[in-house]
C-alpha cells in the first residue's frame, strides 16, 4: 500500500493530472484513470506519468462538483478486492 498522501493538486488539462505529495516530500503525477464501485464505496485509479506500468488505487469521494478526495485504503483486504475489481474491469475493457 502506498504511503501517507500530503496534498493533492489537480490541474484541468486535456487529461486529468493529480499530483500526490506524500509525507516525504516526493511529488508524482499521475493521470487519472477513473473511478469505479465496489460496494458502497468508491474508488480512484491513477497512473504515474513515470513511464512504470504502475497503478495507484485509492478511496475516492466527491464532495463537490469541484472538489473531491482522495482516501488511503489501509485495510489490506479491501485494497486487495478493490485492486481485484479494477483488474477485471481492465480485463473487460480489452
Amino acid at each position: 500500500m502506498a504511503e501517507d498522501i500530503k496534498n493533492v493538486n489537480v490541474e484541468e488539462e486535456e487529461e486529468d493530472i493529480i499530483t500526490l505529495e506524500f509525507d516525504d516530500d516526493t511529488a508524482v503525477d499521475c493521470y487519472v484513470m477513473g473511478t469505479f464501485e465496489l460496494g458502497d464505496k468508491e474508488y480512484i485509479a491513477l497512473e504515474p506519468e513515470d513511464g512504470t506500468d504502475d497503478v495507484y488505487i485509492y478511496g475516492y469521494k466527491q464532495i463537490s462538483d469541484d472538489e473531491f478526495e482522495i482516501i488511503e485504503i489501509e485495510d489490506e483486504e479491501e485494497f486487495d478486492a478493490a485492486a481485484a475489481e479494477f483488474d477485471a474491469i481492465m480485463a473487460d475493457q480489452e
